[in-house]
């Protein structure tokens, strides 16, 4: 994709006129339109500039620089690169910390990177094709020989999966993860008339495990001010039990 469409791609995803983004940008509506219909190429500087300015990932704002011919300003490491060597460490201690409630590190896509011992319980039955050291959490939570059959709130639980890779999609278009989507939105039924009514605060996933049912609620954490790429796509994802039952069941597996 060249230039002036990526630009123009990124600002109509975010809804924002062209007005908007010149005046968030330090520059002019005329300037920006001359950009976007290819009469007027923009520097380096600009280019960062409008990035900034649209609020992109790391991995747009290094694609929007090469579409425009200039090199991307953000690294993307593997995770095994020891420049990374110190954000993993303290991500392993916040599982650690986490204990006995279950949490994982997954990446962009839901791959999961690490997991602390306590996400057994949730795995507890699965089929060992959708575990190992390529899981993905998003598949293995919905897929039918994955947690899908204990999750006793499934339909409306699902469907909040779905709408947030949704979201991600609306907000940053990528085939791999539509792929995803698509495969993921084969395992929801679809929504009955009124079954999105809120129930409470939050949507617990209702899990049924060896230690009786689990109510548990999910916060997800990212790292605020990463300049890498991999660093800042990682999320960790944190179970919290959603009532007393569940944080007694949990505390009793004596995992610390």
């Amino acid at each position: 994709m060249d230039f002036p469409q990526a630009l123009r791609d990124s600002r109509n995803r975010r809804h924002l006129s062209q007005l908007e983004l010149a005046v968030r940008s330090g520059t002019t509506q005329r300037h920006i339109s001359f950009i976007e219909n290819g009469r007027s190429v923009p520097g380096r500087e600009l280019v960062a500039r409008l990035a900034d300015s649209l609020g992109l990932p790391l991995r747009e704002r290094n694609g929007l620089l090469l579409s425009a011919g200039f090199a991307p300003v953000h690294p993307q490491r593997d995770l095994n690169d020891p420049a990374l060597a110190p954000a993993l460490e303290a991500l392993d201690h916040i599982l650690t910390g986490h204990l006995p409630y279950p949490a994982i590190v997954v990446d962009h896509y839901g791959d999961v990177v690490v997991a602390n011992s306590a996400f057994d319980i949730m795995t507890e039955g699965s089929d060992p094709d959708l575990l190992g050291p390529h899981a993905n959490i998003l598949r293995l939570a919905l897929h039918p020989d994955g947690l899908a059959p204990r999750i006793r709130n499934f339909p409306q639980w699902a469907r909040h999966v779905i709408e947030a890779v949704r979201e991600e999609l609306r907000r940053s278009p990528d085939d791999r993860l539509a792929a995803l989507h698509e495969e993921l939105s084969a395992y929801v039924p679809a929504a009955a008339p009124g079954a999105d009514a809120l129930l409470g605060f939050a949507v617990p996933m209702e899990l049924d495990t060896t230690r009786g049912l689990l109510r548990l609620m999910t916060t997800v954490a990212v790292f605020a001010t990463a300049a890498d790429v991999t660093i800042a796509e990682l999320k960790l994802e944190a179970f919290l039990p959603a009532d007393r039952a569940t944080a007694e069941a949990l505390n009793a597996q004596g995992t610390v």
